[in-house]
């Protein structure tokens, strides 16, 4: 549809090499046997993405604990019944394994008609019986664990499934409970999820306890750089003005399998009224043909003569029918089947429609945690499906608006996640100095001309989708839990950057900022409070690998929106890989070093996007909201401003000065100044 209009802030293309969907002589795709490989960990944590198989490597693991490594009992626990299915008999023995995957119907107890009280009552049963494995919701796991006691589950391996459910906060009561079984240290821990933070920024896990866990990664973008069909993810937002019901079909393509989360009742975004929402966009689509007597799906012939089929999820009364037909395994096999889904709490998590090509979502989503499970509904694998998208539909902030300042919150967080999932989507990165003493790695390919010593060198491994980058000046990490962060857990950092409200506001914002209040104060304290077990050598190890990370990647979206001119990526288009614009940037400067990367503000990319897709008045209005709560020097940051002018200084010879024309110096400056003000004040007052 030529009408239609979005400005992707990112869009991804991958290999599709095949790899993560073949298997080998054990029936184990790429990401289950990384994940066996480390079945004997006591405590393992897989962070896999949807549609990996994380359920099938836990079948892997659970036999071989319950057959080879002394334990009684296998339970598995998931958030709602309808992911219990996931976990249903499999006959692995059939594709190589040696057992198959076997569980009794009367302890699958998400099948279950009975009470929680019931069900509980059947854990306890399941405990002392003979039968081996047991599959039940979070919720039975923790009411199981309040009635029979912690002492009832040792020597059993305890699998929770979407582990992100789960919080350090007191009040969550399954963390709770995970937090006492690891003290008492008596069971097996596989905790597996494909979105390792939280939206409300409450860790996890506390820092003590996820330290005791081994971590086996799959990426993003190892799985799609393997698969066999879809090669091109595009990720953005596009603002409009008034009801979302006039703007949806600018960003809707009835063309495309599409599933629209409408907004929930209580946000800015909706008008109000679900149902006439649902009937407006229907009514967009085209004529009403009525509704198929067989699924309960509304029929629509469009402008063009086509015949779509909708799934209307929103309205309670025929909700149990249409969720029925659409677990019908006709949705697997036939492409036609359904066309569009409107829901609005549903069909988010452990929903599965492999032919999905665009996740509408209309209005911000206060957990990143939510938009990544939306996203993953669209990252399936299926013939035919060559390019997914996700679009959030997001309501500009109107400054005559009473909640002005939710609204600015609203959109801060929308863009927030858009950040996030660019830098989920990206290659590994792996960061190493540059030294005289490098040379090239067997299985990366430098690009033109190859490896060149004596400059900074980007290769990339089309086998694993890791980008090997050489950056002057890098810290290394020494400790081992640095190294494990900077390898696996620079997106959990990430993650905690783009959600600090005062970080985003300014490097959006605020025009005097410089950058190095974000890249070096404000990512460094972030990292001091994340990692404090760290000594500050490797705090500021870690600190340099999250920065190169995110600018790495909004810089090289921006060198693919300049070659595209913000266009979006067509299929024609040149250089649309993600990871040629990671090495346009960093063949194009004259030598990639820390000093250069602390230099960029991570979020102007960002900025140039919004400015592509919001009313300009709008924007302006934005920016005076911002400006006017404009945050003076704090001792905290004047602190952390003294610490880097004492680096400055070991490394020039002299303190910053106050009239430097160089802006980060002049900031060093300014902080020694109001550390002597307030210490003179202190003296005399």
């Amino acid at each position: 549809m030529s009408t239609i209009k979005t400005v992707p802030s990112v869009s991804v293309n991958y290999a599709r090499t095949g790899a993560s969907t073949r298997s080998n002589e054990l029936g184990m795709r790429a990401m289950q046997e990384r994940a066996y490989e480390k079945r004997g960990e006591q405590y393992l944590l897989i962070k896999s993405p949807p549609a990996s198989g994380k359920s099938r490597a836990l079948m892997f693991i659970a036999l071989d604990k319950l057959h080879h490594q002394g334990l009684k009992k296998a339970i598995i626990a998931v958030p709602e019944k309808s992911i219990g299915a996931s976990f249903a008999n499999e006959p692995l023995s059939e594709f190589g394994f040696w057992a198959d995957w076997e569980v009794e119907p009367k302890w699958n107890l998400c099948n279950a008609p009975t009470s929680e009280q019931g069900k509980v009552k059947s854990v306890g049963e399941f405990l002392e019986g003979p039968d081996r494995v047991l599959v039940c919701t979070h919720a039975t796991f923790r009411f199981a664990v309040d009635e029979l006691g912690y002492e009832a589950f040792d020597d059993c391996l305890l699998a929770i499934d979407e582990f992100h459910h789960v919080s350090a906060n007191p009040d969550n009561k399954l963390g709770a409970h995970l937090s006492e079984f690891i003290i008492r240290d008596k069971v097996h821990i596989v905790a597996m999820t494909g979105s390792y933070f939280r939206g409300d920024a409450v860790p996890v896990l506390l820092p003590e306890d996820e330290a005791k866990f081994e971590t086996a990664t799959y990426t993003y973008y190892e799985q799609l750089n393997g698969y066999e069909h879809l090669k091109t993810l595009d990720i953005g937002y596009y603002f409009y003005s008034g009801a979302y019901t006039d703007e949806i079909m600018s960003v809707l393509d009835p063309a495309e399998k599409t599933i629209i989360h409408i907004p929930n009742v209580n946000s800015r975004e909706s008008t109000k009224d679900k149902h006439k929402e649902v009937e407006h966009i229907i009514g967009e689509l085209g004529e009403w043909l009525g509704e198929d007597p067989e699924t309960g799906f509304q029929r629509v012939k469009t402008a063009r003569g086509r015949i779509l089929k909708i799934a209307e999820l929103v309205d309670q009364d025929n909700q149990a029918r249409i969720q029925q037909s659409l677990r019908n395994p006709k949705i697997k096999t036939d492409r036609d089947y359904v066309d569009i889904i409107i829901a609005l709490g549903m069909a988010k998590e452990g929903f599965d429609w492999i032919w999905c090509e665009h996740a509408l979502t209309v209005g911000y989503r206060a957990s990143l945690t939510e938009v990544v499970q939306i996203i993953g509904r669209t990252t399936r694998d299926a013939e035919g499906k060559t390019r997914a998208r996700f679009t959030n539909l997001i309501a500009e902030p109107d400054a005559s608006e009473l909640a002005v300042a939710e609204a600015v919150n609203d959109t801060l967080k929308a863009i927030a996640a858009s950040l996030l999932m660019e830098q989920v989507l990206a290659p590994r990165f792996n960061f190493k100095p540059k030294n005289p003493g490098n040379g090239p790695e067997e299985g990366f390919d430098y690009g033109e001309g190859g490896y060149k010593s004596g400059e900074c060198n980007a290769g990339y491994n089309k086998n694993t989708g890791e980008m090997q980058i050489e950056i002057k000046g890098l810290a290394e990490p020494k400790s081992e839990e640095a190294q494990r962060i900077c390898k696996d857990d620079l997106n959990e950092v990430i993650t905690a950057v783009v959600q600090d409200k005062q970080t985003i506001e300014r490097g959006l914002f605020d025009e005097e900022m410089v950058p190095e209040e974000i890249t070096q104060l404000r990512v460094g304290k972030i990292v001091s409070e994340k990692y404090p077990e760290l000594d500050a050598e490797d705090q500021e190890a870690v600190r340099q690998h999250a920065v190169a990370a995110l600018n790495l990647t909004q810089q090289a979206k921006k060198a693919l929106t300049d070659v595209l001119g913000g266009g979006g990526g067509q299929e024609e288009s040149p250089n649309t890989a993600l990871i040629d614009g990671v090495r346009k940037f960093a063949m194009d400067v004259r030598e990639l070093d820390v000093d250069l990367i602390d230099r960029i503000n991570p979020f102007s990319e960002a900025y140039a996007i919004m400015a592509k897709t919001m009313n300009e008045t709008r924007l302006k209005e934005l920016k005076a909201i911002i400006a006017a709560k404009k945050i003076n020097l704090s001792m905290d940051e004047a602190r952390e401003l003294a610490k880097r002018a004492l680096k400055f200084k070991v490394e020039r010879g002299r303190l910053p000065s106050i009239t430097s024309a160089d802006p980060w110096e002049k900031r060093m400056a300014e902080g020694i100044a109001f550390l002597a003000k307030k210490k003179a004040e202190a003296v005399n007052g």
